[in-house]
């Protein structure tokens, strides 16, 4: 696997995907109770977005940038998921004191838990291992491991509550949307109350309508019969029919936890009218997996 996210760290698809994940930790956070975090695709943890790889593409400068660019601006995005997002990478760089750096979600989401809560925090790469291990420290267990293969092993957790993050580098994408699709209902299988959120790229809007219609059709059903509750967010920045590289940024949400879905209505069009300042793409939240 050659796949390295540090050309990527900080553009518009970590931002939708880190602002959703820093809101599902705050909805899981409401009760006492702790929940174990389990991150299958962890990578590295903490990117310089001013090394060579970074600059490379300079993909932050139309993600985390352009975000702050806006809060500072005369008229910011005032959505409380989107002003916790920018407070939480601000105050892990002030902590690092690192202010070029860029926190992945393994960072983002140790800054959300509680003393009650867990971490585990799985990748396959052992350069990405190694610099993930220096970043997180002894605040979380971490493994250089495929992060699909290891789910048996964390799940089900003491804890009888999860949100797992699933989010491959789909290299092989077909492949991986296959794995990602056998992983769901693992989990799903070991236990059923687990807030999964996968992120999947959409590189043409036709293939990925007909792999969430696929995935409907093998869509697990909950106790008493009833279809597990999904959401499906996407938020894209060039024509969804455009086969000329990532176009935009898809979660599906399983079992999102109560007003998910509504908080999600308030602060997407707002990221997508800062992320997309040419009005080309587009932002969708759906509480079904069929495409209508």
């Amino acid at each position: 696997m050659k796949y390295r996210h540090a050309f990527h760290a900080g553009n518009f698809a970590d931002v939708h995907k880190h602002v959703a994940l820093l809101a599902l930790l705050r909805a899981l956070t409401r009760k006492d109770t702790g929940f174990l975090l389990l991150d299958t695709h962890a990578g590295r943890g903490l990117y310089d977005l001013g090394d060579a790889d970074a600059r490379k593409g300079n993909e932050a400068a139309g993600g985390i940038a352009r975000l702050e660019a806006a809060q500072s601006g005369a008229t910011p995005p005032v959505a409380a998921e989107l002003a916790d997002y920018l407070a939480s990478v601000q105050q892990i760089r002030s902590e690092r004191r690192e202010r070029r750096s860029y926190p992945g979600s393994p960072l983002l989401g140790l800054h959300a838990l509680r003393a009650q809560d867990r971490a585990v925090f799985i990748e396959t790469q052992p350069s990405e291992h190694a610099a993930l291990r220096a970043a997180v420290g002894k605040r979380a267990t971490v493994e250089c491991a495929d992060g699909f293969l290891r789910l048996e092993n964390w799940l089900p957790p003491r804890e009888r509550r999860a949100l797992v993050l699933i989010d491959p580098p789909y290299e092989t994408t077909a492949a991986d949307f296959r794995a990602v699709e056998r992983a769901l209902i693992e989990t799903l299988r070991r236990l059923a109350n687990a807030v999964i959120m996968i992120w999947y790229p959409i590189k043409h809007g036709r293939d990925t309508d007909q792999w969430l219609n696929r995935l409907a059709l093998r869509w697990p059903k909950a106790a008493g019969g009833a279809a597990t509750p999904c959401l499906v967010n996407e938020l894209w920045i060039h024509p969804r029919d455009n086969r000329a590289g990532l176009n935009g940024s898809g979660l599906l949400i399983a079992n999102p936890p109560y007003l998910i879905a509504e908080q999600m209505r308030a602060w997407l069009p707002q990221l997508h009218r800062v992320l997309d300042p040419t009005h080309a793409g587009g932002w969708l939240v759906r509480e079904s997996l069929a495409v209508p």
